[in-house]
């Protein structure tokens, strides 16, 4: 990716380094103790609305895949700008028949869809905003999906969230350093966006973290 690319600096911090010591480190005492929402619930996410045919926007480190509970050799789809993010997550999810693609979410998908279910886990607070831009990466997804999809993730919400102080410290930082940009992020913002390209949301707010599904792409989207 371009560095004079919006997106850039939302992706960029995923080295190599940060992937090796994300899981112990984000997914264990960060989601627990900052965020206040422990990662067996978002596990319990992507086992409850993952599906056959599967696209993965920002697969991080292939922890939430591993977890799934998809059957050997399933096939899936991760899509993620950073090479880094995508060899770190093939390696570990070599049980399962990797397609990765190296593409941006805020541009139309280069895959070959339909897809029966899509996750956006942990990636809308790194996405350029405002929402109203970070909505076209809504719209691109889908597009992707078969008309009875689901899209389903969980993103960190802004200043508005109800967080701890620490949260707030955190969420100060991470927007400062570039790796988040979501402090005008909103549980009403984000179910509007959602809303414009799918026909029912849900949603609900552990912690810091607001957590969705949206099902049947509408197809007069346009992002």
């Amino acid at each position: 990716m371009d560095r004079d690319d919006p997106a850039y600096r939302g992706q960029s911090e995923y080295t190599r380094l940060l992937l090796n010591v994300y899981d112990p480190m984000v997914l264990g005492p960060i989601a627990r103790f900052v965020w206040r929402c422990p990662t067996t619930g978002l596990v319990e996410q992507y086992r409850r609305h993952i599906r056959d045919r599967h696209l993965d926007v920002g697969p991080g480190t292939g922890y939430f895949l591993e977890q799934s509970g998809l059957p050997d050799g399933s096939r899936v789809t991760i899509l993620d700008p950073n090479r880094n993010v995508l060899d770190h997550a093939s390696r570990r999810l070599r049980r399962l028949d990797v397609t990765a693609v190296e593409a941006d979410v805020l541009k139309p998908l280069p895959v070959d869809g339909p897809f029966d279910s899509a996750a956006m886990h942990l990636v809308i607070h790194c996405l350029p905003g405002p929402l109203s831009r970070k909505a076209r990466a809504v719209a691109n997804v889908a597009a992707v999906l078969a008309p009875t999809g689901v899209l389903f993730g969980a993103s960190v919400l802004g200043t508005s969230g109800r967080h701890t102080w620490a949260a707030r410290r955190m969420l100060e930082v991470f927007n400062r350093q570039g790796g988040f940009d979501n402090l005008a992020d909103t549980e009403e913002g984000l179910v509007e966006i959602l809303g414009a390209s799918f026909e029912r949301v849900e949603l609900e707010t552990v912690g810091s973290i607001a957590i969705f599904a949206a099902t049947n792409p509408r197809t007069d989207s346009s992002g």
